[in-house]
Formats: structure tokens, sequence, C-alpha cells
């Protein structure tokens, strides 16, 4: 056979065997490879609605990555892959080399004697049948060998070239999709780290935010406690129910506050006056209050009091207790008398150095010096009298509720009518029911500009709106007094989608707290939690209206 028609036999089988290998289990990888286009594609379309999102999602942003992360160990198996079949190629084109010698002879052999050994001439040159016979049997099992070489051989090669050529594909791929992928990762990376510092970013507002408006809260909030001090107060007219009642216009909402900057805790002030002009002694009063009645102690000695230096305990520095006026009931005077001793006791004690302000309680110098006469009686009537195991908390007014005693009521009950129950104001407090609007609590202090301490249907639906959405905004509109660039009422409606009038209010109340309030607005019913609405009150209400109390809001809206 001519060697044109032997190359041509080869090429031939070769694109037999190239067709055959097609339909092979290599067709496993091309799927792998589809389906990692496809999972790229997928990938690449929400990775760019990821990238469009104006918030991203963190989770679905960890869904990528979990893709992407699929895809590169179906990668890495593929990679795994080449390299085996690279290593079986390369063996194939070794062990190749060492036939060539072989197929090159066989060929040349296979050539010669199919132009050569013709059977006539096997038959002429052989002595009888047998031996020509034979021969020609021995010749022909020859050529089939040679021809079995032969075709094995090209099988081989065209083996190897078509494995060499899917390799060389599946490596280009391999470098587009890895290329991919990186490309997808970074981007992905660029994406949580814009998502995270979005984030960060708005932490960072939000702190921000918090700092300016928690200056605001704890300005209008109980952030200390109210002490009745050396002169009695007396009650703001306006500020009160009779003087919203008198002098409120239609359409006003009256926020009052049931007890003053407290966080009732112990003996209310005003409640032990009460008590004590009902007939209650002091022993009564403080088991009333804390629990337990007085027993005596060693209290001689000194105590380190800031600013003063050591001071005799009984005899200087509680004489000059400053906490509640000399003009009240003696068994009143008596119970606080035991409250400060048994307050300032624990600072002696341990050798600390207490303050002589309202962050401990209020030492005076001058009352010191020269006692009230029925102050320095309860004084000494008690000397040496505490009670044990207690911390001896007291402020004037907790607004009828204390602790732990729960109702601090004649009857020890709550219900509607509690206010008129109440030892406070039996005792006369006039911080029990108040509208609070004056910077600190004295009547005399600044309003911010503002004539009374209610708000009109409008204001109302402000605090409503600052309610339901929050930023750094968000504060009063009097600038006068807090500074800042608030929203205007109209800008804090748009952006909360509130209302703009509120018709009616009523306030939802529990044991000792108030917990939600209901509004009639001008787009349907509002309810809001007490704390939230306290909170949205105290940060956006004009000048310096606000509800004072300390970790707790009990109050009331009143409408006219």
């Amino acid at each position: 056979m001519p060697v044109k028609k032997i190359i041509i036999v080869l090429w031939s089988v070769l694109l037999v065997l190239s067709f055959f290998f097609m339909l092979q289990p290599q067709l496993t990888n091309a799927d792998q490879l589809d389906d990692i286009n496809k999972q790229l594609a997928d990938l690449n379309n929400d990775l760019n609605k990821s990238i469009a999102a104006t918030k991203p999602v963190e989770s679905e942003l960890k869904s990528m990555q979990g893709q992407i992360v699929s895809i590169k160990n179906q990668v890495v198996f593929i990679e795994g892959d080449i390299v085996t079949k690279k290593k079986s190629i390369d063996e194939g084109y070794k062990n190749l080399a060492d036939k060539e010698k072989l197929i090159s002879l066989t060929i040349r052999d296979f050539y010669i004697k199919s132009y050569n050994d013709s059977p006539i001439l096997v038959l002429l040159s052989l002595n009888n049948a047998n031996d020509a016979t034979r021969a020609i049997a021995y010749q022909h099992a020859k050529t089939n060998q040679d021809k079995q070489i032969i075709t094995s051989i090209a099988l081989s090669i065209s083996d190897l070239e078509k494995r060499k050529a899917d390799l060389i594909e599946e490596q280009k791929f391999l470098v587009t999709a890895k290329s991919s992928l990186d490309e997808k990762a970074v981007k992905l990376d660029k994406i949580i780290a814009g998502a995270k510092g979005f984030q960060s970013d708005l932490s960072g507002k939000i702190a921000a935010l918090s700092a300016k408006q928690q200056e605001i809260i704890s300005a209008k909030s109980g952030n200390t406690t109210l002490t009745v001090g050396g002169g009695e107060s007396a009650d703001e007219l306006i500020a009160s129910k009779r003087g919203f009642n008198e002098q409120g216009a239609s359409g006003s909402f009256g926020v009052f506050s049931f007890g003053a900057y407290t966080h009732r805790k112990g003996m209310s002030q005003y409640g032990a006056k009460g008590r004590a002009e009902s007939g209650q002694d002091f022993k009564t009063i403080l088991k009333a209050y804390y629990g337990k009645e007085p027993v005596s102690k060693d209290t001689g000695g000194t105590i380190k009091v800031s600013g003063f230096g050591d001071l005799d305990f009984e005899t200087t520095y509680l004489y000059g207790i400053a906490e509640m006026p000399s003009s009240w009931h003696p068994e009143a005077l008596k119970a606080q008398a035991v409250a400060a001793r048994t307050y300032a006791l624990r600072y002696k004690s341990e050798g600390r150095e207490i303050c002589a302000d309202e962050g401990c309680q209020v030492f005076n110098k001058g009352k010191s010096d020269s006692p009230p006469d029925a102050w320095k009686q309860a004084v000494d009537s008690t000397k040496g009298q505490v009670l044990e195991d207690v911390v001896t908390y007291f402020a004037s007014t907790h607004g009828g509720y204390a602790s732990p005693i729960g109702w601090d009521t004649n009857d020890g009950t709550g219900g509607a009518n509690f206010i008129d129950k109440a030892w406070e104001k039996i005792g006369g407090s006039p911080w029990l029911y108040k509208a609070w609007w004056r910077q600190g609590y004295s009547n005399s202090s600044s309003t911010c500009g503002r004539s009374v301490p209610w708000l009109n249907s409008q204001e109302m639906a402000d605090i409503i709106n600052a309610a339901r959405f929050r930023d750094d905004r968000v504060t009063p509109i009097t600038t006068s007094c807090w500074g800042g660039n608030p929203y205007s009422m109209d800008e804090l409606r748009a952006k909360a989608n509130g209302p703009s009038s509120v018709s009616s209010a009523s306030v939802l109340q529990g044991n000792g707290s108030s917990s939600e309030v209901v509004f009639q607005t001008n787009i349907g019913e509002i309810r809001l939690s007490a704390s939230a609405f306290k909170e949205a009150f105290n940060l956006r209400a004009p000048g310096y209206v606000r509800i004072p109390q300390t970790g707790f809001a009990f109050f009331n809206i009143e409408y006219k």
C-alpha cells in the first residue's frame, strides 16, 4: 500500500476516533464547565443586582460568596483532573516515541511485502502446494499483524491528539473562568466592604445622633433627683391641671407627669409629710418606705465631706442636711434624719468622702452652724438610730408609686382616682401631677421663649412623627435653646409619612406606669408605646417641655 494511502487511512482513523471520543465520558467535564458558566452568569446577574441595590443585604452577599467558593472548588477539581490528563498525555507521547521506530519499520515492511510478496510469486518459488499454502497463510497473518500494529499506533496518536486538544480547550476555559471568578470576587469584596463601610458610617451617624440626641434627652429627663431642699416649693398655676383647664386653648394637649425628677426608690419626702400629718410616727413612716424600723448604732466620730473636710458626724454634718424644710411635721423630720444618717453612715464606716450636693445628699454649712430648732431636735432625738442593710434613697415626689412598696396611697391601691388617695397629695406636693416646661425645676427658670407648657394639635402630631422617624435632624425646633438644624414640621411629616393634626389622645396605664398612648389623627388611629412616646417627646418637644422621669414612663395627656 502506498504511503499516501497509509496516511489517508490514519487520518480516517483519527476522524473516527475523534467522533468516538466526543461521545465518551469527557462529557462529564463539559457538563461541569457548562454548569460553571451558568453559575457564573447567574452570579454575575446577582452581583449586578446587588451592586444596584441601595442597601446590600449581607446575607445575600454571603450567599454569593458561597457560590464563588463552590465554583472555585469545582475549578480546583477540574484543575486536578487536567493535571492527571496532562500526565497521562505526556506518558502517552513518551511511549509513542518508543514506537516511532517500530511503526516506521512496520510500515516499510508492510509496503515492501504488499509490493513484492504476491501469491503467484510465492507459488512459483516453493517446491509444493503445502509449502505454498503455509507461506501464504504466514504472509497473510504477518500482514494482519502489521495492520494491527499500524492501527493501534494510529489510534494512540488519534487519542493523544484529541486529548491534547481537549486539554488545551479546558485550560483556556479555566484561565478565563478563574479570571472571571477573581474579578467577581474583587467586585464582591468591594460590595461587602462598601456594605460594611455603609454600616460603619451608619453606626457612626447613629453614635453621633445618639450623642447629640442623648444630650437633649438627658437634659429633659430625670438625670438628677429632685428633693425638697431647705425652702418649700410652690406649684406654678400654668403648669397645673387647673391652669390648663382655665388657660388652655381649645385643641390643646397637656402632658402631665406623675412625679418629678425621681428614681421612685425609698422614701417620698412629701409622702412622709402627708403620713406624718395624718398621724403616723417616724418609725411607721420608715417601715412603710424601707420595710424596716430603726435600730441603735454607735455613730460617734467624724465623716469626710467634700469641700469641708472632716466634720463631726452627728452634731455638725447631720445638723447641716438641707433636704427637708424645718417647718414640716416633726415626725417627717425624724424620718428624714434617720434616712440621712443611714445613707451617710456607709461613707463614714468605709472612710469614704461624701459629696455635699444632690449627687449624695445636700449639706449646708450655714444650716450646720445654726441649725433650725425643729431639725436639731429631729437629729438629736433620733441620735444613733439607723436602718440596717438598706440604702435609704429618697426623693421629693415619686408620683404616687414607689419601689418596693407599690402604690403610695392611703389604702395601698391604685385605680383611676389614685391621685386623690396619694400620700404626696395629702402632703401637698406641687410636683405630683405637673406639666414640666421650664429649664431645671425652678418656677422662675427660662421657658425658651414659650408662653405655655402645652402643645397644639400640629405640635403633638410632630411628636408622633418624631417617634415614627429618627435621624440626626430630629431635635427640638426651638434652635434658640438647643441649636442644630432640625427638620421643620412639614419636613418631618414627609419623612415619617405621618399625621399633620391630632384630634384626641388617651394613655393606657398599668401598675404604676404608662403602657401605651392612643392618638386619633387625620390619617387614622396611631398607637405608640409609652416609652417610645416619652423618648420622642423629650427629644422633639419645643423648648424645655418634657417628662422628667428616670428609667420609667408614668404620665397622662389631657386634651381640651
